[in-house]
């Protein structure tokens, strides 16, 4: 079977309701963040929809035995925040998944080139080959963070078929590049809009979404 990239849109109203907030040039950073949170917690709740490992067993009710399914603990989970927006999804992924190892990895695009640089990376040298692994970057918009982000997590070992991608806006730029590289994963985000400016930011998109989160 071809593997081929997998983008969904999930049409909770949650997510449209906190998608329209970061919208609005209005919004101020205090609630910004409050969006972004809201997105990362509801982004990831539908990404690890039939995606978390778990086990099967039994467990005693107060009347009688039934059978039960826990997550699985032993299975290795990590979250990795592209910094420093990706900190913004953080909280509310975390909240759903309070056992995963964070791993922080700090990419800077040059404003020019467009290409970006690390300026921080906390990615063991080696990942167990089963670990599934949550990326949160806001912005998918020419796709050179998140490739770059990619490379250095396959280099470790990680299994691009269990990866998961949360962002709250794509765009086709990003999602050719990782479709034709990574046809193994899969994306959640709020919404895929169509265009991509001169200075690489989506259009209509949230503006800098590092700059909004933390009033910069």
């Amino acid at each position: 079977m071809t593997l081929q990239l997998r983008i969904y849109v999930p049409p909770h109203p949650l997510i449209k309701h906190w998608l329209a907030v970061a919208r609005d040039a209005a919004t101020p950073s205090v609630l910004f963040r409050s969006a972004m949170t809201e997105l990362g917690r509801w982004l990831t709740y539908e990404a690890t929809r039939e995606w978390l490992p778990t086990q099967e067993t039994t467990v005693e009710s107060p009347l009688a035995s039934c059978p039960a399914t826990f997550i699985d603990p032993e299975m290795p989970l990590a979250v990795v925040p592209i910094l420093r927006a990706g900190l913004g999804l953080l909280e509310g992924a975390q909240t759903l998944l309070p056992l995963a190892s964070i791993y922080h990895l700090g990419l800077v695009r040059n404003e020019e080139t467009l290409q970006p640089s690390c300026y921080l990376n906390r990615l063991p040298e080696k990942f167990d080959p089963q670990t599934r692994v949550l990326i949160t970057d806001p912005m998918l918009a020419t796709g050179g963070s998140m490739m770059a982000a990619m490379a250095e997590l396959t280099r470790r070992g990680v299994d691009p078929t269990l990866t998961r991608i949360v962002c709250v806006v794509a765009a086709p730029p990003a999602l050719q590049k990782l479709s034709a590289a990574y046809p193994g994963l899969i994306i959640y985000t709020a919404t895929i809009d169509e265009t991509v400016n001169d200075q690489g930011y989506i259009v209509p998109g949230l503006g800098d979404a590092g700059d909004r989160i933390f009033g910069t």
